[in-house]
């Protein structure tokens, strides 16, 4: 048997180091570093050891003990697919004050109001600041039990006393565990949590929903390993500047991991949007210039928005663009497209600025031809029609490509009541009838549309 080799880890962040030093060389720590034996290594085989359960034929296993529970809440189902299954561990990642524990509240009483029994555990309020909160959101069952409570073993006492079918750690990152290493919050203290959380949730059949932080730069704190370790990781977003939020899922080992939930946060609680595209439409009572609806899609889900462009010439040198919902950098290249392939001079000495409606940010490049038809409307003060949607990407030679889900784009347009589409000619889908289509296989086709169909056409 070979001599273990001891190693150096970070207690903070878990990096490893061949040898001690003072300050972690990632996360910039002092003191940090502490000595970790090495498990003795051996040539020899792990002897086998005889299975508690034999192996059952896939045929035999029972698929309806882990059937998906809905929570009552359609927008989170939607994510999740379909429910909560027993025995999953979900993460829902968001920044602060963006309503995660709110949203929680509201699962927990839709989950209580189904004869089932929740537990909720807070490390960050006090359970008198959760009641007052579910006051005011009507978020107070019987069925919901309550604890403000850190420590794991603790945790686990509560777990076999209220026997709950769901369980809510807020947060993650402030559970400790007694029998592991390093500060709380920190990497290891957090994998020795997550473990032993799925381990419960697996041999019991509890569903288990952790918060999680996020750090500066929007990715899930602490360790790599802690999205790897749960079945379901969602994002909770939102702007402070809007009251939208929108739960996207990351990974989810029941269901489709590009699903959207969308919601809207007011002062009696959060509550679901099921139809969002309404939001993101500005309501006028005619035709402007410069506004051009678009349908882009978020996961699997359509979403009818709209863009603004507004340009005024200037004598400057170097004109600006603001943008405000869309890439900076794709706005650039089809404002480069547009004055070189449909000869617009004018914008290399005008202002140009554009932005999206209802705080919708859009960054795939089905936009591109809707934010070049409404550059080019204000240019021209030839408004595109409400009834009209507009869906392609522009390239740099001009040409419009076709983009995907064109079908599922146009059936949500239909269902709002939009009477006619501008889509790319090489679209190949099956469209849905009732809408008005109008093909384009390049820039210069789609500005110089009333020249070839004057009879309602959007120029």
């Amino acid at each position: 048997m070979a001599k273990p080799k001891s190693s150096y880890r970070c207690t903070g962040c878990g990096h490893q180091v061949a040898k001690w030093v003072g300050r972690c060389p990632e996360c910039s720590e002092w003191g940090s570093i502490d000595e970790v034996a090495g498990a003795p290594t051996s040539s020899r085989t792990t002897a086998a050891v005889a299975p508690s359960s034999p192996a059952l034929r896939i045929t035999e296993v029972d698929a309806q003990s882990t059937a998906a529970v809905p929570t009552g809440i359609g927008e989170l189902d939607r994510v999740l697919g379909r429910g909560v299954v027993p025995g999953s561990v979900i993460l829902l990642a968001g920044e602060p004050g963006v309503g995660k524990s709110t949203l929680l509240l509201e699962t927990v009483k839709h989950w209580a109001a189904q004869d089932r029994v929740a537990l909720y555990i807070t490390g960050e309020e006090s359970a008198g600041q959760v009641r007052m909160r579910a006051e005011r959101t009507g978020a107070v069952h019987a069925n919901v039990y309550l604890a403000a409570e850190t420590d794991l073993a603790t945790i686990l006492g509560h777990v076999d006393t209220v026997r709950p079918s769901l369980m809510i750690i807020d947060s993650v990152q402030t559970v400790v565990a007694s029998g592991a290493d390093g500060v709380t919050g920190g990497v290891t203290q957090i994998r020795a949590v997550t473990t032993a959380l799925v381990s419960l949730a697996k041999d019991r059949g509890i569903a288990v929903i952790l918060v999680g932080h996020v750090t500066k730069e929007g990715a899930v704190a602490g360790p790599r390993s802690l999205e790897h370790l749960v079945d379901v990781v969602l994002a909770f977003e939102g702007d402070k500047h809007s009251t939208l939020r929108m739960v996207r899922g990351v990974k989810n080992r029941f269901g489709a991991a590009d699903e959207v939930g969308c919601f809207e946060q007011r002062d009696d609680g959060i509550h679901q949007v099921p139809d969002p595209s309404g939001i993101f439409l500005h309501q006028r009572d005619s035709d402007v210039s410069g506004s051009v609806t678009m349908v882009t899609m978020d996961g699997k889900r359509a979403l009818v928005g709209e863009v603004q462009a507004l340009a005024n010439g200037t004598e400057m040198s170097n004109p600006r663009r603001a943008v405000s919902g869309l890439d900076f950098n794709r706005v650039a290249m089809v404002l480069a497209v547009l004055q070189a392939r449909a000869g617009r001079k004018e914008l290399g000495k005008s202002e140009v600025y554009l932005s999206t409606v209802g705080g919708m940010r859009v960054t795939e490049p089905a936009a591109d031809l809707a934010i070049a038809l409404s550059v080019y409307s204000t240019l021209t003060q030839r408004p595109v029609p409400q009834s009209t949607v507009v869906i392609g990407e522009v390239g740099l030679g001009g040409e419009i490509r076709r983009v995907s889900a064109v079908a599922r784009r146009l059936a949500e347009a239909k269902r709002l009541g939009f009477r006619e589409a501008i889509i790319p000619a090489a679209t190949d889908e099956e469209l849905p009838k009732g809408i008005r289509i109008l093909r384009v296989a390049n820039l210069g086709d789609a500005v110089h549309l009333r020249d070839s169909d004057p009879v309602d056409a959007p120029f």
